[in-house]
């Protein structure tokens, strides 16, 4: 899954417009023909298809959703779709986005939306180097070149003042999707997912990781979120698709191999190979200590403290610098703890 594909300026030209669709649109994707019917919820991606949405692929074709009054439709993203906008706008009601900066940007620039859950108990972004030239921790970065995703350039900002590095101490370079400029030797690290099994096959055995998580910069990933008007109005459907999904990640979890099957049975796009080697990674980063208390999507309130304070002081917000409150509520998560706990 890539990473931060929606820009600063992205969200300030989409921020007037979905204003003034918040006020005036109702939440089109909810519908209820009667007591008996279920809702019928659109939660749209931020980027194409993955394994991103493997407990929800899960818990469509396991019948879990049903069993909680809810009838899901994924809407997959793209280069051209702004994933927040749809959300804010009323077109979809939940949505999910890579990391958790976009709900923090977003909601700095006026966007009504708050994150409900955490798909990723840690952020899988990651700095890969060689084992001849190896950076394991942030001080072995000083006087080498990092390449790294043009989005990506403000989580290195933020890990070398995390780690009291001064900026031109290290070298940062653009990069594509591949590793190349690492294995040719123009950059000492590249940068990209831990999850993306398929893509870091070419570093072999002498890759080295070093997360950014580890460095202090500790984000979410695959967020879930909603606009306040969804979660003040109908927060027993929010609750109602959490209780779902967390069945299907939770089933994911037991039955890896049949998971991958029912993935690339409904997206045959993607390779199973692939997805059988990136399932490992994707359910650690799902499920972990924290999940085993809290249960499955669980959030802190002292992380995105911590994640507001990192952007603020990096000058990252140009409208209203947001409140925790802003930019998350608990509230979904706390009505949805019995199921989550039990495939924590």
């Amino acid at each position: 899954m890539p990473e931060f594909r929606s820009t600063r300026r992205q969200f300030l030209q989409t921020a007037a417009t979905v204003g003034g669709l918040v006020a005036t649109h109702s939440l089109l994707n909810v519908t209820r023909a009667s007591a008996q019917s279920p809702a019928k919820v659109n939660m749209q991606l931020g980027w194409l298809a993955s394994n991103g949405i493997l407990g929800e692929v899960v818990a469509m074709k396991k019948g879990f959703y049903a069993e909680q009054g809810v009838e899901l439709m994924i809407t997959p993203g793209g280069p051209n779709i702004d994933g927040v906008a749809s959300v804010a706008s009323g077109q979809a009601m939940v949505g999910q986005t890579s990391s958790s900066p976009s709900v923090m940007l977003a909601r700095s620039a006026g966007i009504p939306i708050k994150a409900i859950a955490g798909g990723y108990q840690k952020h899988p972004f990651t700095y890969f180097s060689l084992a001849k030239d190896p950076i394991r921790e942030p001080k072995d970065m000083i006087g080498k070149t990092i390449a790294t995703q043009p989005t990506a350039f403000i989580l290195a900002r933020a890990l070398l003042a995390k780690n009291g590095i001064a900026e031109d101490q290290v070298t940062l370079v653009n990069m594509g999707a591949d590793m190349n400029q690492l294995l040719t030797g123009q950059a000492q690290a590249a940068t990209g997912w831990l999850t993306n099994t398929n893509a870091l096959k070419i570093l072999g055995d002498d890759r080295v990781d070093m997360m950014l998580w580890d460095t202090g910069i500790q984000l979410y990933a695959n967020v879930y979120f909603a606009t306040d008007k969804a979660i003040a109005e109908t927060p027993d459907v929010l609750a109602k698709f959490i209780s779902g999904s967390a069945m299907g990640w939770g089933y994911a979890k037991d039955n890896p191999e049949e998971a991958v099957e029912i993935l690339v049975e409904t997206y045959p796009n993607l390779d199973k190979a692939s997805e059988l080697e990136a399932v490992k990674p994707v359910l650690e980063f799902s499920f972990g200590e924290t999940t085993k208390s809290e249960g499955w999507g669980a959030m802190n309130r002292p992380n995105w403290e911590a994640q507001l304070k990192t952007y603020a002081d990096l000058g990252q917000f140009k409208g209203t610098v947001p409140t925790v409150d802003d930019i998350m509520t608990l509230s979904i998560l706390e009505a949805t703890a019995d199921i989550r706990k039990k495939v924590g």
